[in-house]
């Protein structure tokens, strides 16, 4: 049993740790996750102005209350909204832009400032929105009220509708052009170069001088290339990207996800960080699009709403097993120390102190426990048992808590994430039953040998 285990774990160091491990130390892989971490306070903010608009469609009661008071000022105060979501793809870039320029400007030694990195990002992100057509031999911007374009400009209901989450991808993209090419041209010195004696921020704007033109061509080319085929670099992106994001909005897609998150964790490397900074831009578009009227499971919280409540395994009833019901006093010992952590989605304490990492006895129930609860959450959303989610919530909410407010006040939500941490707690129940007995064993054989 314990040579099959070990072959296992050797397997996944091999051919899941290695390779993942090693994508994760990418240097844009890296400014990516900083990226989506520096969105995470934007997103909550907006989100909250966003449930308290829909709070009397769960609480019918409040709606005359709320005609007469706050959706007088509705417009107002739902501006924190759309220029935290509906601009969030500018907040990416920006932040991918410095983050990526910092890195390579501190292991490449390279005399890159993080600020011009941000707006030659930024720069190159705005080229690319406005839409552009060929007419008779002349490239014009497209107008079309129909579709509420001026000038090229797609307006959407919370302003330039490029800017929002459907931009992602493309300010992602941008902002690594931008930022390689700016450190092409300072590898290759294509700069200009001030004396010392002048002031470091006039320096740097001289710097970024020619960058900034190498910049403006390369996205000329591009633009100008992508017209010639009648499309963008916002169609071009939304073929593989579209189909990455249907195929992570599926269940077997999910079960990738939690696959992988879990794997890793399993020989030792943070799955979640690794997997979640990729599949943080696609959560987010879909819940722009569950706030449009889409019904996607995948969006926002979902991950710490319903499935790995707890921590990563979806270790909440586990751990309270731990304080009320283990015979074992490792196990009393690091439940009662991880209790109030696990509370709030944090559960280091058990992965290490278990441990839960290469624990072949816990292994299957670690894998299978969250596996079951997105299994669980994802159907009710699909089937229409319980609303999509459509605001963040911070990810160390409570169980119940993070389903109900995320999903706009759906009293339902907070009993299917509750039915998500029995579920899972069933399927650890045997495993931990059976290894709780044997640290007992072992307990007792050191004080026997004492």
């Amino acid at each position: 049993m314990e040579q099959n285990n070990s072959k296992i774990f050797n397997f996944l160091e091999k051919r899941l740790m290695g390779p993942l491990g090693k994508l994760a130390q990418f240097k844009i892989v890296r400014a990516i996750m900083a990226a989506g971490m520096a969105s995470i306070p934007f997103t909550i903010v907006g989100s909250m102005f966003l449930v308290l608009n829909v709070l009397p469609e769960a609480f019918p009661f409040l709606e005359g209350f709320f005609e007469s008071t706050f959706f007088k000022i509705s417009d107002l105060y739902m501006l924190a909204n759309s220029t935290t979501m509906g601009a969030l793809a500018l907040y990416f870039c920006i932040v991918l832009g410095y983050e990526y320029t910092s890195i390579l400007a501190n292991e490449e030694d390279l005399d890159l400032s993080p600020i011009n990195g941000a707006l030659l990002s930024v720069f190159a992100f705005f080229m690319t929105l406005p839409q552009l057509v060929i007419e008779n031999g002349v490239v014009a911007r497209v107008t079309d009220s129909e579709a509420n374009i001026v000038n090229g400009w797609q307006i959407g209901e919370d302003g330039v509708e490029r800017l929002g989450t459907v931009g992602i991808f493309t300010g992602i993209i941008m902002a690594i052009v931008a930022v390689q090419l700016y450190r092409l041209c300072v590898a290759k010195h294509w700069t200009i170069k001030m004396p010392e004696e002048v002031p470091t921020g006039v320096a740097n704007a001289f710097t970024a001088l020619i960058p900034t033109f190498v910049v403006a061509f390369t996205v000329i080319i591009i633009n100008g290339l992508l017209v010639l085929f009648d499309t963008d670099i916002f169609q071009v992106i939304q073929i593989p990207f579209g189909f990455v994001t249907n195929l992570t909005n599926s269940w077997l897609g999910l079960m990738v996800i939690y696959f992988l998150v879990h794997a890793l964790w399993l020989v030792g490397i943070h799955g979640a960080t690794i997997i979640f900074s990729f599949i943080t831009p696609i959560t987010l578009s879909n819940l722009a699009a569950n706030v449009a009227g889409e019904n996607i499971p995948l969006a926002g919280e979902f991950n710490n709403a319903y499935v790995v409540i707890g921590g990563s395994g979806a270790t909440l009833g586990l751990c309270f097993y731990f304080v009320y019901m283990a015979k074992s006093e490792q196990l009393k010992a690091i439940g009662k120390a991880a209790i109030i952590p696990s509370l709030f989605n944090i559960n280091e304490p058990l992965i290490f102190g278990v441990p839960l990492m290469y624990n072949p006895f816990l292994a299957l129930p670690f894998f299978l426990a969250p596996m079951a609860s997105a299994s669980i959450a994802y159907f009710a959303v699909k089937f229409e048992l319980i609303r999509p989610i459509i605001a963040q919530m911070p990810w160390p909410s409570p169980v119940g808590i993070g389903a109900f407010v995320g999903s706009g006040g759906d009293w339902r939500a907070a009993v299917v994430a509750i039915i998500c941490v029995v579920v899972a707690f069933i399927i650890y129940y045997p495993f931990v039953k059976a290894y709780d007995a044997r640290l007992v064993r072992q307990e007792q054989e050191a004080v026997e040998a004492e």
